[in-house]
Formats: structure tokens, sequence, C-alpha cells
């Protein structure tokens, strides 16, 4: 008798270990309506801190190395697309004073009460007005015209295409340093600009020289204004030219405020 309760027990317990096995296979895990695979990435300024270009870097490179979003850091540093950036450029790794955060557009908003009831978004922070053109201080460099050839594009500010002057001329013409210095870049890794020459002449100052047919000049190279850096061409560009910027702390400037008239 004892026995038979024993069998009757074990089968009992089986029925059951097979009814909960038989619910388990048949559930499904829903995941909660709203809930993001991975969680909204936010970045973390570093008030005070700057970050120095260094060849082969890139924006990208910069801002996953110090925990920020590429997004940001071109925002925070006013870098419109294509997003390019220069050797010795020094970047600051935090939004300037009053500047509007992109990262708080990507911030997820509550839209409802804990009653469900619904309610408006909370009011997204207004965007600052346009950084205006940069004012840069009288230059400790003496200025001369890098090229010969007729003037066929200006400076705009803002605009991403349009951060120095365009000068035409015929290929192989000669392209000279805008100023005495140091060539920080001799390349061609930079989109838009062909064959670039980039001359570092204080720790402010900078000059750019793209669409060359041939590079003259290695970096480190020590160079005198008006010595021949490059050949004119047509190197990323339509036409035989050369494009040449100035930059203050990295940001373009209007070379035609400091050339000497002509």
């Amino acid at each position: 008798m004892k026995a038979v309760l024993r069998l009757a027990t074990c089968l009992a317990m089986a029925l059951s270990l097979l009814l909960v096995l038989a619910a388990c296979g048949s559930t499904q895990v829903v995941r909660a309506p709203g809930v993001r695979s991975s969680p909204v990435r936010v970045s973390q300024p570093k008030y005070g801190a700057t970050a120095v270009v260094r060849r082969g870097d890139t924006l990208y490179r910069i801002a996953t190395d110090n925990g920020i979003s590429a997004l940001d850091l071109s925002m925070w540093n006013n870098i419109a697309p294509p997003y390019t950036i220069y050797p010795g450029q020094r970047l600051r790794l935090y939004p300037s004073s009053g500047a509007w955060r992109a990262s708080a557009v990507r911030s997820p908003a509550r839209t409802s009460t804990a009653s469900g009831a619904a309610r408006p978004p909370a009011a997204s922070p207004p965007r600052s007005a346009p950084s205006p053109p940069v004012q840069a201080p009288a230059s400790p460099v003496a200025w001369r015209w890098p090229a010969e050839g007729e003037l066929i594009g200006r400076y705009v500010s803002g605009e991403a295409t349009k951060q120095g002057i365009d000068i035409a001329g015929q290929g192989g013409s000669a392209v000279r340093a805008a100023g005495d210095g140091v060539i920080v870049y001799s390349g061609a890794g930079l989109v838009g600009y062909g064959e670039l020459i980039i001359v570092k002449h204080n720790e402010a100052w900078l000059s750019a020289y793209g669409h060359n047919r041939a590079r003259l000049v290695n970096e480190g190279q020590v160079v005198k204004a008006g010595q021949q850096i490059a050949e004119m061409g047509r190197s990323g560009a339509a036409r035989d030219m050369l494009h040449f910027e100035i930059r203050y702390n990295g940001k373009p400037v209007d070379p035609l405020q400091y050339l000497p008239r002509r």
C-alpha cells in the first residue's frame, strides 16, 4: 500500500512539473513601452580643460576619448560640417558660458503623469543667438599675399566652404608662406582642401594653403615669409587656384583684414 502511495505521489509531482515547464515554454518576454535598448548618451563636460589636435586626430576620436559626443564637441567649438580640424588647434572640452547644449535635446522627456494623464513636454531650452564673427586682435604676424592672381572668392563668416579667400592662377605658380613659421601639416587627409599645407606662426595664429598641385615642404620645417612652399593646382577644386585661410586660436578670420592692400 505504501508503495502505491509513493508511486501516486511521484506521478503527481511529475505531472505538476510538466505543467510548470509547459507554462514556461509559452511565456513571452515583452519589453515595456518606451524603454530604450541603450541609455541616451550625455556628454560630461570637462570645465577648464582643452585638447590639442595632433596629426591623424579626428573630431570623433577626440570626443570619444574624452567621453563627449562629437556633436557636442563641434557645437562647443563652433566647428561646422564637414568638421575639419587642424594639428595644433586647441579644442574646448566644455560649453562656453550660456551656450545652448545639444545634449539637452537628446535627453528623454517624460510626457505623462503618474496617473497616466498626458501632459505637454517641458519646453526646450532656447537656442543662443548665432555666434558673431571672430573679432581677432591685431596680429603680430607681418602678413603677405601667398600668391599672385585674381581674387575670386571671399571669406563669409559661418559659411563652411568660405572660411578663407580663393586666388586664381595657373597650375605650377608659386604658393608662398604668408609669414614666418613652422609647417605643422603637409598632406591630403582633410576632405575639401586637396593637397594642403598649414603653417603655425605662433601659439595663436595659423595659415592654411589648399588645392596645391605639389607640396614642397615637410612637417616640422621652418619657413620664412615669401618662401615658396607649394605649386598652385586644382586638387580638390574645379580650377587652378589657391584657397587661403588665416585662423586665430583655431577659428577662421577674414584674411583681407590682415593682408596688405594691392
